[in-house]
């Protein structure tokens, strides 16, 4: 298992739970309440954004009227969320034979996260406050009754959350008994009722990942040894003991994805691994012979780590092997999958298309279509007649013919390194006219990448004639692990050389007026912002920093104690201030010590609960900021997180986003 899954990633970062907050003790909001703009100012932001556009802001980032459409396991209901008025996103059920809707769960004054079916009867959903991401796990009937809170503890952080089929069981891992590391627990989401499975003592050297078979038992565990040395143990099946299978790097992956339950083998399983390469590939590994059976996929170029598999009623079969390549790809390994996968690519030809939802028998599929120009429709597939059938077009008001190609490039840096990204061009760009360009940086920034398809935030860009570039510079997840460490103590340098070598190209292609290049990124991409005004003053003529880093310093200094068992991986990542001379780099990179380069406008968004990247780390940047006489549009959400999750909010931030553009692209 990587860092990228282990602290940064999805599974931890979506999860987490630990706010804290650099505020005066006697102020009941967080941060300092005096800084952000006032609504006047940031509404006369808004009103630079001028022109006759066919679209507006509300039609990329309006949520759809319905969405997450599921399949129940017995195929008898179709959920989804649907909106109402209020821009709340409740789930609803349909009972397909009678057609009866019922409004199974209701959203109040926080957002659903994520929600599924559970088994054919009853629902999950997760839950935080005022986007502070300690989640809960809640249950509900399909009817709406029943409703159970299964994680109701303060300050906690859910980790993995596996349904266990055929049961009235749910196996969760979370920071309840310490808040550093985690621990699994077996809940039953009829009745409440939690069970610890295995108990994690060594804080220095913790349990940092769980390994399960399909009917919730404990297998297998990693193991963080002093922070640096990942070692894999398996339960032998005969004597229970847990036996080290695999010592390795931090930075290498070994990871069982789950059991080969086809094969007669209990020890047989589907593990991804890069310990014999530079890329990851999937390989049949017996477990208890610590070999491997067979290579199941490889790609020579990008990383390959997922898989899907069939249930019960096709005896566990492998479907297809999925990966990120310029494209998603989908390699088609079952009978089974193959005929769908063919049918498909007939019908929906150079589109992207994936199962999002089955009922147990495979007999009803829920098919999602996209594109970079198609945000997403849903087909319902029945394999028995082998047809599909229009269910929804989540923005049927964007239309296809209008929307901007998103283009995959390649490039050399400047020290060699084949870099790769994308490029979105409105059609201005292609009929050889030079536009303004939003360079976007992503966030991480380790283990992530930008991929293809439809963006909400390049096709509004689009559509007031702005490129878009995104860059995965060294560091970028996907690649190999070569490529993820070349950036490894280069946040901030090398990693800034990439996007602006990506910019150069962008220039040398002709589609870039070199003097409207404005940089723009939340997270990570915040910090990579503050840093292109720093490091290349001349080339942007503004930047918006959203949810950024400003003071790698206190950064640090405010990790949430599940981070800390990770501490010494983070020192090889970004820097390690213990050390004299990296401390000096991470000052020299660390944008609220260098304000004095900066010399464009500057736009900074945060959440005031964000319990990622503080608010301090907002407050710092334009407290200094607005010391030197630089004034600097401040938008704060009180009731957000690490991004604006609430649709009026995100409306509001693409708005004034638009009008500092506009303002600042079109200065004499």
């Amino acid at each position: 298992m990587n860092l990228n899954s282990k602290i940064f990633g999805t599974a931890y970062i979506v999860l987490s739970a630990i706010m804290i907050n650099a505020q005066n003790s006697a102020s009941k909001l967080p941060g300092d309440p005096t800084l952000p703009s006032t609504k006047a100012n940031l509404e006369k932001l808004v009103s630079y954004d001028k022109g006759t556009f066919k679209y507006k802001v509300e039609d990329y980032f309006a949520r759809p009227k319905a969405s997450a459409f599921k399949i129940s396991p017995d195929g008898k209901y179709l959920s989804y969320k649907e909106k109402d008025k209020d821009s709340k996103n409740h789930v609803y059920v349909k009972e397909l034979n009678t057609g009866k809707i019922t409004k199974a769960i209701v959203e109040k004054d926080d957002l659903i996260k994520a929600y599924g079916w559970l088994n054919k009867s009853r629902l999950f959903y997760t839950q935080d406050r005022g986007g502070n991401e300690n989640i809960h796990l809640y249950a509900a009937d399909v009817d709406g009754t029943n409703l159970k809170d299964l994680t109701p503890f303060d300050g906690i952080t859910l980790g993995e959350i596996i349904p266990i089929k055929d049961s009235d069981f749910v196996v969760v891992t979370m920071n309840k008994n310490n808040k550093q590391i985690f621990e699994p627990f077996k809940i039953n989401f009829v009745t409440g009722e939690t069970t610890q499975l295995y108990e994690n003592k060594d804080v220095n050297s913790p349990i940092d990942g769980y390994i399960f078979d399909k009917d919730g038992n404990l297998r297998g565990y990693s193991v963080l040894e002093n922070g640096l040395t990942t070692k894999t143990y398996y339960k032998d099946l005969q004597t229970g003991k847990f036996n080290l299978l695999k010592s390795a790097d931090w930075s290498d992956t070994f990871s069982i994805i789950r059991f080969n339950d086809h094969s007669k083998n209990k020890d047989e399983a589907y593990v991804v691994t890069n310990l014999d390469g530079d890329k990851a590939r999937i390989v049949l590994y017996d477990l208890k012979k610590n070999a491997v059976i067979k290579e199941v996929y490889a790609n020579p170029v990008y990383d390959v780590s997922s898989i899907s598999v069939a249930g019960k009623n096709r005896n566990y079969e492998l479907d297809y092997v999925s990966y990120e390549g310029l494209k998603g790809e989908t390699v088609p390994v079952s009978k089974f999958y193959k005929e769908i996968d063919d049918q498909l690519k007939a019908q929906f030809k150079d589109k992207e298309f994936g199962i999002v939802s089955s009922d147990d028998n495979n007999e009803k599929l829920l098919v999602v279509v996209g594109s970079d120009k198609l945000y997403g429709t849903y087909y319902e597939y029945d394999t028995q007649t082998k047809q599909t059938k229009l269910l929804y077009n989540l923005m049927p008001q964007l239309k296809e013919e209008d929307m901007a190609e998103m283009r995959p490039i390649e490039f050399k840096s400047r020290d060699g390194l084949t870099i790769r990204g994308y490029i979105t061009l409105p059609k201005a760009a292609l009929e050889g006219k030079k536009v303004p360009l939003i360079v976007n940086p992503h966030g991480g920034p380790q283990g992530i990448r930008d991929h293809w398809g439809f963006n909400p935030e390049t096709q509004l860009f689009a559509s007031r004639g702005y490129a878009t570039l995104q860059v995965n510079f060294r560091i970028s997840g996907g690649y190999g692990k070569e490529f993820q460490k070349a950036g490894y103590k280069q946040i901030g340098r090398k990693a800034m050389d990439d996007v602006e070598d990506g910019v150069k190209y962008a220039i040398s292609q002709g589609w870039i007026d070199k003097d409207k290049i404005a940089i723009y990124g939340g997270s990570h991409g915040g910090y990579a912002t503050l840093m292109g005004l720093i490091k290349t003053p001349d080339l942007y003529a503004c930047g918006v920093d959203y949810v950024g880093v400003s003071n790698i310093f206190t950064f640090f200094a405010s990790f949430p104690e599940y981070w800390k068992p990770y501490k010494e991986m983070v020192k090889q990542i970004w820097y390690d201030l213990d050390n004299p001379e990296e401390a000096k780099i991470a000052k020299e990179v660390s944008p609220v010590f260098q304000i004095d380069k900066i010399k464009k406008p500057l736009f900074v968004v945060q959440g005031a609960n964000d319990p990622r990247v503080n608010i301090n780390e907002s407050d710092q940047i334009v407290k200094a900021m607005r010391a030197k006489g630089f004034e600097v549009p401040y938008m704060v959400k009180y009731d957000e997180g690490h991004g604006f999750g609430k649709e009026p909010n995100r409306i509001e931030l693409y708005k004034s986003m638009l009008g500092f553009f506009a303002e600042n692209f079109n200065k004499k």
